[in-house]
């Protein structure tokens, strides 16, 4: 099926676009009031020197992808938690069946914990929910240089607190050998 070709701009669509404009009407209401493409709008809008305030959509914008990281924290939150339930039916009873036998009989058993194959399909999706989680919201991972800083300062602290001990003692006569 062929599309219509597209209707010309008019020096009356022109008009319409720069009366609009003045009016405060923003780009996508101008294109749902003309029955127009937004790229149409806009390309008209070069052409008469018009430009529309940004500053909404980008702060719209803004706000979605704040919108947006809180959902994916919500969501890894929500997959470690899965994660966690999976890992813990590794060890909890479970219940084995069967259907089979020339009767197609079903049979089932409880037993401690589930068996082999059942764990690693259990640790398998427990993995997959992990690395999802991974994935949507990254954990921060500091460089550990303060961590670093304060772990040599306290032994450089106590090297000190001890060869002072030692020269209050007389125990050393100050050489390093």
């Amino acid at each position: 099926m062929a599309r219509p070709a597209p209707r010309p701009v008019t020096d009356e669509t022109r008009q319409e676009v720069r009366a609009l404009h003045a009016e405060g009407c923003s780009r996508n209401e101008i294109a749902r009031r003309l029955k127009r493409s937004g790229r149409t709008i806009s390309l008209i809008a070069q052409d008469l020197g018009l430009s529309f305030d940004r500053t909404a959509t980008e702060e719209a914008t803004r706000a979605r992808q704040a919108d947006l990281a809180e959902k994916r924290t919500i969501l890894a939150e929500a997959l470690i938690e899965d994660a966690m339930r999976l890992t813990e039916q590794m060890w909890e009873p479970s219940t084995i069946y069967n259907f089979g036998g020339k009767d197609n009989t079903y049979e089932e058993r409880t037993v401690d914990e589930p068996p082999a194959d059942a764990k690693r399909q259990l640790m398998t999706a427990a993995g997959a929910a992990i690395d999802r989680s991974l994935k949507l919201a990254p954990p921060v991972v500091g460089t550990g240089e303060e961590d670093a800083k304060s772990m040599l300062g306290k032994i450089m602290g106590g090297l000190v607190t001890v060869w002072n001990e030692q020269q209050s003692a007389g125990e050393g006569d100050g050489d390093a050998s």
